[in-house]
Order: C-alpha cells, then structure tokens, then sequence
C-alpha cells in the first residue's frame, strides 16, 4: 500500500476548502479523537466556537483495524443545539457510525453532522462535508512530525 506523507499546509489549505462547504450553523464541535483533534481546534477558532469537545475511540491498531471500535470520554451536550463531528478521515465508515449513533442515542433532541477531510467512497457512510479521496495510506503530519 502506497504511504503518502499529508503536510501541515495541505492540512491547512484543505481546512480552508472544508469551510467553504460547511453550510451548517453548528454550536459545538466534537472531535474524534485523535485524529479530529487538530481540526476541531482549529475549526473552533476559525467559527469562535468554544464548546469544542472529543470523543476517543479505539479502532485501529497502527494500521491494522480492529474487529471492534470502542467510544467513550462522551462529553455532556445537553446545552448544544446543532453539533458537527469531525474527524481526518472516513476509511470503513465504522468509527463515524459508531459516533453518531451513540451521541443520537444519548441526544435525541440534537442535530449531529460530520465533516472530514479525506472520505473513501467504499466506507458505509458519506460526512456531510469533506475534500478529497485518499490514494492511499495517510500519513499525518501529527503522526510523523516527531518521529
């Protein structure tokens, strides 16, 4: 499998290109963790929004997917009307599944849409807002940069 590095500014520029499509009003911003923690924040920022949560989830290992994802650290969203869940990338579409039925589950009255920067059109679930198609395996800046 090609390994294809994915840099700051790409990381950036492709925010930038993400915002123009976002045609939601949302309050709050839940990332999964970890990989949607650098976009929430910085989304955050760009909507001066500070209910800015994270959900962590298990389901990979390195590169391998595991048989079963896991969620947990669910934030209390009671005060939020209109929530965006972001994350860098929907490869199977599980994780992003798991995520909004849970929070649907716990929060009926709310309204959940998801944004990600890359999205493979074999996953089981399309974000409501993404970039591109991945050509391979992503290797995140916040991944590599310290290695």
């Amino acid at each position: 499998m090609d390994k294809i590095y994915y840099g700051y500014d790409e990381f950036r520029d492709d925010l930038k290109a993400l915002t123009s499509k976002i045609d939601y009003e949302f309050d709050t911003i839940i990332a999964i963790a970890r990989g949607g923690l650098s976009m929430a924040q910085l989304l955050g920022e760009y909507y001066n929004i500070r209910k800015v949560y994270s959900v962590n989830t298990i389901g990979y290992d390195d590169d391998k997917k595991l048989e079963n994802t896991e969620i947990f650290n669910i934030p209390n969203l009671k005060d939020s009307k209109n929530i965006l869940i972001v994350d860098d990338i929907v490869d199977t579409g599980d994780t992003l599944v798991l995520t909004i039925n849970k929070l649907q589950e716990l929060y009926p009255m709310q309204t959940f849409k998801s944004a990600s920067i890359f999205y493979k059109p074999t996953a089981i679930i399309k974000p409501n807002f993404y970039i591109k198609e991945p050509k391979g395996w992503i290797e995140f800046f916040w991944s590599k940069d310290l290695d």
